[in-house]
Formats: structure tokens, C-alpha cells, sequence
């Protein structure tokens, strides 16, 4: 006589051991992966930091031909102003904007007059980017600003090879 036996069902889920081991495999390979996510953290604050000083320098430099006047953009650690000069020796706040929390720039005064080449005439100009707590090397690119004498002005994406 033949038993009737009735078909197993697949077991669904995952046993404790199981899903101990895949968490284990998935705190490794975070761990592996920190530094380089800490790395492309800091590289992207630097470069949104660069890229406002790029855009409050080219400001200034706009400002100066539209109100054909002498402007100034003015860096002072994590400070940027865009000042009109026209009005006295301290000037007059256009644009005044921030630098991200734990960023500095070079401290530096840039004159640009009615025609946006650099005060006095012939002047080049670099300004540094630096994060506190961290030193500019090949996984951490620091941009710089460079203003040329006759007014161009570009970001580097890295100071260390910016001439």
C-alpha cells in the first residue's frame, strides 16, 4: 500500500543566521568604503566653495561695467563682499555671501574698474581654498582662483597645479 504524503511547501525568509552574516558582510564593506565617501564629501564642499568665489569674482567684475565704476570684490576667510567703490574708501555692499561652514579663502581686496580689468592695472591675483582640518593633496583637491592682470578670471580644480 502506498503512502500518501503530502508535497513540502518552500520555506520562505531568511534563518537568524543568515541575516547576521549579510549584515556582517555589509558593515565590512561600509567600513571599507568611508574614507573614500568622506574624501568625495570634502572634494564636493571645496569645489561649491570654489565655484562661489568664482561667481561673487565675475559679479564684481560685471558690476564694475554696468555701473562703470571701480568695485571690489573683498575675501576675508569665509567672507565675501562685492563693493561698490565709488562712494568713499570703505564702499558701498552690493552682494555680500558666505563661504561654507569650515572653508577659507586667501584673504585679498580685487579692484576691478569701468572696463573689469584688475586694479592696479597689470595685476595678477590668486586666491587659495582650504578646509580646516585638511591638507590639500591628490585626493583632496583644493581649486583656486586666479584673476589675470587684464581681467580673466577662471577656477582651477586644483591650486597644487594651477599656475
Amino acid at each position: 500500500m502506498r503512502q500518501l504524503t503530502t508535497p513540502r511547501r518552500a520555506e520562505r525568509g531568511l534563518t537568524l543566521i543568515e541575516l547576521v552574516a549579510s549584515l556582517a558582510i555589509t558593515t565590512i564593506l561600509l567600513g571599507m568604503a568611508a574614507p573614500f565617501l568622506f574624501d568625495t564629501v570634502a572634494n564636493g564642499q571645496m569645489r561649491e566653495g570654489g565655484n562661489l568665489l568664482l561667481t561673487e569674482t565675475l559679479n564684481a567684475q560685471r558690476e564694475a561695467v554696468k555701473r562703470n565704476v571701480t568695485t571690489r570684490v573683498a575675501i576675508s576667510g569665509s567672507d565675501i563682499q562685492v563693493l561698490d567703490m565709488s562712494q568713499g574708501a570703505d564702499g558701498t555692499v552690493v552682494r555680500s555671501r558666505r563661504l561654507a561652514e569650515g572653508l577659507s579663502a586667501t584673504t585679498v581686496n580685487i579692484d576691478f574698474n569701468s572696463r573689469g580689468a584688475v586694479l592696479p592695472l597689470g595685476t595678477d591675483v590668486a586666491v587659495n581654498l582650504a578646509k580646516s582640518g585638511l591638507v590639500c593633496s591628490a585626493d583632496l583637491r583644493c581649486p583656486g582662483l586666479r584673476v589675470d592682470g587684464g581681467g580673466g578670471v577662471r577656477l582651477c580644480a586644483d591650486q597644487l597645479s594651477c599656475p
